[in-house]
């Protein structure tokens, strides 16, 4: 037995992973992380959250009955295996990436540690009887990981990040090589854009607090989890006024939150930010339009499960947009503007964020 596990450590001291390969992992572990989510909110939707009343096992059986409410619920279930093992990935192979980085690592470990925190909430929320305390702070954690996947993916995906040094701007006084003997290129130093790197990370904040609102009046609303007939504990602190009253300070959180997207858009563009910061941007504008119609729409025809799935899906599409545009505007550090990194192949410094162009051997969406 000792030779073999000898045997297996020396294997696996050999195996390294390219960043390129990392960063494939990384996106693959957010993508994974954003499934089981909408499959979650499909389980309390269809009212399938007591499918199975017990946990881990269904009925006391290690697989589900044939009901419908039964096998959605351990369908979620056998959903969280891939996931973990996405999860999983993410910290292992962070652990065998060559060149080591330790942000990968800790951002990594996060991953599988969120997962088996949502699978133990999971089973209190199961053996709580689907209680508004349990289910609110289900999706609340869902929205860390999925936090700390878009650090991860972002982080991994972006390969110059291992070529900046703090002193580089120094070197040579300050200035970029001259590009094929002609002056240095204007934007081959640039101090960050400290206000709206703010603005944006506050952007990020108000993102949250309307995600938190709106699960609070989902915590209020019909769509508790249970199947007709259960007796399902809501919230209700202003008796059935809860609801209304819940749903329109979410809708004017929510409005803020719009309005201040469009703001720091309108910012980023006057300021002349990153193309990716404007397109995430963008991107988030217009996904809180889409939001905005279909709460109004779902409102008005008393909260039909469809709509709500669609809007819990547009929730977190916004929440990934407004992290990935936080996330390329870049850290407000202080002192000394970072230098570009060097092309080895040509010698000759890139702007920040330009890194990976055209010839480069890897290239992601964001990065």
């Amino acid at each position: 037995m000792r030779a073999r596990l000898e045997r297996l450590r020396t294997r696996t001291n050999g195996y390294t992973v390219t960043p390129q390969q990392y960063a494939y992992t990384a996106y693959v572990a957010l993508g994974a992380l954003t499934l089981i989510v909408l499959s979650g909110a499909a389980v309390r939707l269809t009212g399938s959250g007591l499918g199975c009343p017990d946990w881990p096992k269904c009925y006391g059986n290690a697989y589900p009955p044939l009901t419908t409410h039964a096998v959605i619920e351990f369908s979620n279930r056998l959903i969280t295996v891939p996931v973990s093992i996405a999860a999983g990935a993410a910290w292992l192979l962070a652990l065998r990436r060559r060149p080591y980085r330790r942000d990968l690592m800790w951002l990594g470990a996060l991953l599988p540690l969120g997962v088996i925190g949502q699978a133990v909430l999971g089973g209190f929320t199961v053996r709580g009887a689907l209680d508004y305390g349990w289910v609110m702070g289900h999706f609340a954690l869902s929205m860390l990981i999925l936090l700390a996947a878009a650090l991860l993916a972002w982080r991994a995906g972006d390969l110059s990040a291992a070529a900046r040094t703090p002193d580089a701007a120094t070197r040579g006084g300050g200035r970029a090589p001259l590009r094929n003997g002609g002056p240095p290129r204007a934007d081959a130093v640039l101090a960050p854009d400290r206000r709206l790197i703010l603005s944006l990370r506050w952007l990020v904040a108000l993102g949250a607090l309307t995600i938190f609102a709106g699960t609070a009046a989902t915590a209020a609303g019909p769509h508790a989890g249970g199947s007709p007939g259960q007796r399902i504990n809501r919230l209700k602190f202003d008796g059935r006024g809860t609801m209304d009253f819940v749903i329109h300070r979410h809708g004017e959180i929510a409005l803020a939150f719009g309005l201040a997207a469009v703001g720091v858009w309108w910012m980023a563009r006057r300021r002349r930010a990153r193309p990716l910061v404007q397109r995430s941007l963008t991107v988030l504008c217009v996904l809180l339009a889409l939001q905005g119609v279909v709460g109004l729409d779902q409102y008005k025809t008393h909260l039909p499960t469809e709509l709500v799935w669609v809007h819990v899906g547009l929730a977190c599409g916004a929440w990934l947009a407004a992290i990935w545009a936080a996330c390329a505007a870049g850290s407000p550090a202080r002192g000394r503007p970072t230098a570009p990194p060097e092309d080895p192949a040509s010698g000759v410094r890139e702007a920040p964020g330009e890194a990976l162009t055209v010839g480069r051997p890897f290239e992601f969406p964001g990065n």
